[in-house]
């Protein structure tokens, strides 16, 4: 909730600082413009309702800001977090002035805070005025831009409009900067007329020079009593780790033999990025990506607090076990533990949607299909490299739309080989039905692919495809980048198995009586055998079919 109110508040100043943007770019225009463009500013910002919102935002978004400070159990921050911290800092010392000069001196000491008063203002302040006033936009914009991004990026719809949000994010503030100094250099023009500073600050009531020490006094009290209030954040944290030390230590054993031993409050990342063991945390450790994720053991791991709704969320969302917590989400008590990270430090965005509920590991009821191109070692003998990648790569389109359009997923390429799961997320009799449909497909999808390549080809590519199903080990496996959610275990090597035996069968299909019972077929046309499968105690009924494009087309 917290998380929330401090985004939507700063939703409301973003659109307070992108409507001002766009006035000052009617400065591109004439000041005649900009001014009368600053009334339609001033009806929405300057209302009951506009005050309300806008200075409600402010205070909140404000207070957030220093109360993260507070919570925050470690300045182990990235460079863009580091950048958005120290730009928003900045913001206050940088605006105080602005907004007393204007909305203080018109509400208090009648001033007709317009363009001309800030214009001729500026003109007569000097070049440090000016560059303190021109550089408050790109602050304001930039720690904006910052945290929109970090709020944004996990969208599923972030990427698509990335270019779009780009171009927004700098035509807005070089608009309004651009309006801001072609309106600021026509001031600076017509003051060079001996008396026109004088006139316009007669005619917006500018303050004298005892009002003006006043607002100035006001401006640096705003400005200090900030500054007192975020080394008031900063003070608070030592007091506040002193007083958790008080509740006991969490002691931490990392699966690389790194241990880490703080004050209970702390949560898992804080104590990784403290130790300095590198840990993934895409949304910067909001709760909201779930790359962050680990899997806790230990002898107290009973007396971990429940997930709260928002974190259980986003466990659900990827599928985690009991045993695995989001580690910027989880403070355990005083106790030993073990944590696993289960993603790379590296990971990125893509990784926070791209796991699978099944990836943490468990057994499951799958089909397993190999398939493999027969001689294609003579085939491509005498073959251009670009040409045999050609031919491989229509193979694999081939051979994979047709497993997809079958409801299974791809596990991975070997070589020519293929190879593609059934049931991860499907009963055990569908998975069986949609391994026999891929392989029809497969086949009619090759008969298809010989058509087309007839002229390039001396012989037409034939395959040998193996079906078998039963319990395998499916999760995510590898390292790194190269992790991916595949199967292993008896069955994918039986598989693997009967796919070699089409050649001994001289047939393009050798599929395990197993599945056929599964799914509910009839091959009893097709002839069955008894086979040795090594590393398998007893035979395994097969049938061989010829042509796996006189299968039935078996619904899902």
């Amino acid at each position: 909730m917290v998380g929330r109110l401090r985004l939507w508040s700063g939703y409301v100043l973003l659109a307070y600082v992108t409507t001002h943007l766009l006035n000052h770019a009617l400065g591109l225009i004439s000041l005649r413009v900009i001014e009368a463009g600053r009334l339609w500013f001033v009806f929405v910002w300057q209302s009951l309702p506009g005050q309300v919102v806008l200075y409600g935002a402010l205070t909140l978004h404000f207070s957030l800001a220093l109360w993260a400070i507070v919570r925050r159990r470690s300045l182990h921050l990235s460079a863009w977090e580091w950048t958005q911290l120290g730009l928003g800092m900045s913001i206050v010392p940088l605006a105080a002035l602005h907004a007393v000069a204007t909305r203080v001196a018109h509400d208090y000491y009648g001033v007709q805070s317009g363009y001309p008063w800030v214009l001729a203002s500026l003109a007569s302040s000097g070049w440090w005025g000016i560059a303190r006033q021109f550089s408050l936009p790109f602050v304001v914009w930039i720690h904006a831009c910052i945290g929109l991004h970090f709020a944004w990026r996990l969208r599923p719809w972030y990427r698509d409009w990335l270019p779009v949000l780009y171009a927004i994010a700098l035509l807005v503030p070089a608009a309004g900067v651009a309006g801001a100094a072609i309106a600021l250099r026509d001031m600076l023009e017509m003051a060079q007329v001996p008396g026109f500073l004088r006139d316009v600050f007669d005619k917006v009531h500018a303050p004298n020079a005892s009002t003006a020490a006043e607002l100035y006094m006001i401006a640096d009290t705003l400005a200090g009593g900030a500054l007192v209030l975020l080394a008031a954040a900063f003070a608070a944290r030592p007091v506040r780790d002193y007083w958790e030390r008080r509740a006991g230590v969490v002691h931490l054993a990392y699966s690389d033999r790194k241990r880490v031993d703080r004050a209970a409050g702390l949560s898992v990342l804080e104590m990784s990025r403290i130790a300095g063991i590198p840990h993934a945390s895409v949304c910067g450790g909001r709760g909201r990506c779930s790359t962050c994720r680990v899997r806790v053991g230990g002898p107290d791991r009973a007396k971990l607090p429940p997930p709260s709704p928002e974190e259980q969320k986003v466990l659900t969302r990827v599928g985690a076990p009991e045993n695995v917590r989001l580690a910027c989400q989880l403070r355990p008590p005083p106790g030993r533990y073990r944590i696993t990270p289960l993603l790379p430090a590296t990971s990125g965005p893509v990784e926070a949607y791209r796991r699978q509920p099944q990836a943490h590991g468990g057994e499951r009821y799958v089909a397993i299909l190999f398939a493999d191109i027969r001689g294609f070692t003579s085939i491509s003998e005498g073959r251009l490299p670009y040409d045999v990648v050609f031919l491989l790569n229509r193979y694999f389109r081939a051979t994979g739309q047709a497993v997809q359009a079958a409801g299974g997923r791809l596990d991975k390429f070997i070589g020519d080989g293929v190879m593609a799961i059934f049931g991860l997320d499907r009963e055990p009799e569908v998975a069986c039905r949609q391994a026999l449909d891929a392989a029809r497909r497969m086949s009619l999808a090759l008969e298809d692919l010989n058509e087309a390549l007839s002229g390039d080809l001396d012989q037409p590519l034939r395959i040998g495809i193996g079906l078998h199903a039963g319990p395998a080990i499916v999760g995510e496996m590898g390292y790194d980048r190269a992790a991916s959610l595949t199967a292993i275990g008896d069955t994918v090597n039986t598989a693997s198995r009967l796919e070699t035996l089409t050649k001994e069968f001289k047939v393009e299909l050798v599929v395990s009586q197993e599945l056929i019972d599964r799914a509910g077929a009839d091959l009893s046309a097709a002839p069955m055998h008894e086979v040795d499968i090594r590393g398998r105690q007893g035979k395994l009924a097969v049938r061989a079919v010829v042509s796996a494009r006189d299968l039935t087309a078996l619904s899902s």
